[in-house]
């Protein structure tokens, strides 16, 4: 009975963190699930119940040209803005790495500050700096702006990559006579590839589903679709715009699994010979 007794209890409170864990889950994926009948519905309105199901607002989406401009905007926006993030963040967090010098710690909070301050008030700073460089409604503003909200995620993504890194290694690519260029090229770079991928992922996303800064940024003429979105629900409320959702949650998605893929292939590369792969 003394051995029973507290198995019995374990099995009971895995049974009950099992229960919480669910409800926990089915309250936050319930307002994302109501939108998979919403995209079906074959009425006008976005209405629940739906009067029945069709598939007449995803080709309303894949045939409409504001809807098609709208994502290959968003798509064009997006790619630049990974690219300038990647680049930026990448060599900004190995310079942070490799540096010896006060003010370190600093830095890096400054450079993070795009994460903690609140959007609105980065979209109403980089209005005002772009305007004055004549940069304000066009998309090449709006890739800078969308940049300076992708960095830090690529920063702190490859600065934790980094520390597993073995600084000899520079040391010993110097001594056969390979430059800096060279040695961050074939050496540096190779090791924290993934968490470079994923930092590209990360600002990837940021600029894809940013809403705020392209209000302010982006002349009246150039949406993106999160801001075509907006622009729907306050002007037309039609269901496309619950297809639109749908089909960015599966992106998401998407994204969320060549991330885990990454992972998941940095991780096996990291085992040891004969060590399981976790």
């Amino acid at each position: 009975m003394s051995v029973l007794g507290p198995r019995r209890k374990a099995s009971a409170g895995r049974l009950a963190l099992a229960l919480v864990t669910g409800l926990i889950l089915l309250f936050l994926v319930a307002p994302i699930a109501v939108v998979f009948p919403l995209s079906l519905s074959s009425g006008e309105l976005l209405v629940l119940p739906t009067p029945g199901y069709s598939l007449r607002w995803y080709t309303d989406f894949f045939t409409s040209s504001r809807w098609l401009d709208a994502t290959w905007n968003s798509f064009v926006v997006g790619i630049a803005t990974m690219v300038l993030a990647t680049l930026l963040g990448t060599l900004a967090a190995f310079g942070i790495f490799l540096g010896r010098f006060r003010g370190k710690a600093l830095l890096l909070a400054v450079l993070s500050l795009p994460m903690v301050t609140p959007v609105i008030v980065t979209a109403i700073a980089m209005y005002f700096a772009l305007s004055m460089v004549g940069l304000g409604s066009s998309l090449t503003g709006l890739v800078l702006s969308h940049t300076v909200l992708a960095v830090p995620f690529v920063l702190l993504t490859v600065l934790a990559s980094l520390q597993n890194f073995d600084q000899n290694l520079l040391r010993a690519a110097a001594s056969l006579g390979a430059n800096p260029v060279v040695s961050f090229r074939r050496v540096v770079l190779p090791l924290i590839a993934p968490g470079v991928a994923t930092g590209a992922l990360f600002a990837f996303a940021t600029s894809f589903d940013e809403l705020i800064v392209a209000l302010f940024i982006a002349s009246p003429g150039q949406f993106t679709l999160p801001r075509q979105m907006y622009a729907g629900l306050r002007e037309f409320l039609s269901p496309t715009i619950a297809a639109a959702a749908v089909l960015l949650i599966l992106f998401s998605v998407l994204l969320l699994a060549v991330n885990e893929f990454i992972r998941q292939r940095a991780a096996a590369r990291g085992a040891a010979p004969g060590e399981p792969t976790p």
